[in-house]
């Protein structure tokens, strides 16, 4: 598997982990009680950290500069966020919020844009 899929699939589960660290306490029933329990976001704190950690590591490897990792984060963050609120949450986004998810994408696209 290529260092760019992998660098993905860490940032991909680091941030839907992170969803449900941050946002797992608004939900309904028993999950939301253990979501709110500091023990929680504690523990889930060392695998998401491993997971991003992990991810920029690749990401070095991949494009030889920090930068790349950072925007594709933000927009892989926003995009999972956008996706998980949506579905979960139940909450639709406003006008200006599908316009930057729409941007995160498009500044993920822009990170290949300039590859040799």
């Amino acid at each position: 598997m290529s260092k760019l899929t992998l660098m993905f699939i860490y940032m991909i589960i680091g941030n839907v982990m992170a969803w449900f660290q941050l946002q797992g306490q608004f939900m309904g029933g028993r999950f939301a009680h253990i979501m709110k329990q500091d023990w929680t976001v504690v523990v889930l704190g060392i695998p998401i950290g491993w997971l991003f950690w992990r991810s920029a590591t690749l990401s070095y490897e991949y494009f030889g500069a920090v930068w790349n990792i950072r925007l594709i984060g933000f927009g892989v963050g926003t995009i999972i966020f956008a996706i998980l609120t949506m579905s979960i949450l139940k909450e639709l986004p406003g006008w200006h919020s599908v316009i930057s998810v729409i941007l995160a994408a498009v500044i993920i696209m822009l990170q290949f844009a300039n590859l040799k």
